[in-house]
């Protein structure tokens, strides 16, 4: 029987998408201020054009780039502090609440999150989540080479709760890297697909594939009670 349920955060919890629009916002802001003869809006627009045509790994320079302006290494730096260090605008959907609410007191709740600090900190206390979890491990504090799919922030929460793994399960959203650790430890792997979601990536691969899909944080009590 599960005693344990280890939550991801990102397109898990809340839709990633409202993270990334209240960053390009604060960065939009910082370069407005900066140049104040170019709306905000418009390096709003810019930004996200670029993110909704898939690149995702030179947002800022393309961007940049349109209006005629330097796009250095400093520059993109400061850009990407902005991101990862501005007060998040989002909010916890009411299915997460909701689940959240039903399984504190019923369950082991944690929370396992890969990605930058402080950002993954400021997103859990935007959300107000962090009273709901009994362990928290942001995977950026064991080191970089400790994100998802090393097995190292499973094996942490486990020892946390001194139980078998067969006893947990990982609820996540990214085929990539989610569920690779936690099969491969005996857990029970159940992949959510938010509407909105980022990663809506599919794998052939066994130890990629999550032993569960589920559409809404809703179908989880019942899955769980199966388990």
């Amino acid at each position: 029987m599960i005693n344990t349920v280890i939550f991801d955060l990102d397109d898990t919890l809340y839709d990633e998408i409202d993270y990334c629009k209240s960053g390009f916002a604060a960065i939009a802001d910082f370069l407005h201020n900066a140049n104040p003869s170019i709306p905000r809006e418009s390096f709003y627009k810019a930004i996200w054009n670029q993110f909704e045509n898939n690149n995702r790994t030179s947002t800022f320079n393309a961007a940049l780039a349109s209006f005629n302006l330097p796009c250095d290494e400093k520059i993109i730096n400061e850009l990407v502090a902005v991101y990862r260090e501005h007060q998040p605008n989002i909010s916890l959907p009411p299915d997460s609440k909701k689940i959240l609410e039903q399984f504190k007191g019923l369950y082991n709740l944690a929370l396992l999150t890969d990605g930058f600090m402080p950002a993954q900190r400021l997103k859990a206390e935007a959300l107000g989540i962090i009273d709901y979890f009994s362990c928290i491990v942001y995977t950026e504090e064991l080191g970089r080479e400790f994100w998802k799919p090393s097995p190292a922030g499973f094996e942490k929460i486990l020892k946390h709760f001194s139980i078998h793994a067969d006893l947990s399960v990982h609820v996540a959203d990214n085929v990539a890297k989610d569920f690779i650790a936690p099969n491969s430890l005996g857990m029970a792997s159940v992949r959510v697909i938010r509407p909105n979601t980022v990663h809506s990536n599919k794998s052939t691969d066994p130890q990629q594939a999550p032993q569960h899909t589920i559409n809404s944080l809703a179908e989880l009590p019942a899955l769980l009670r199966k388990l």
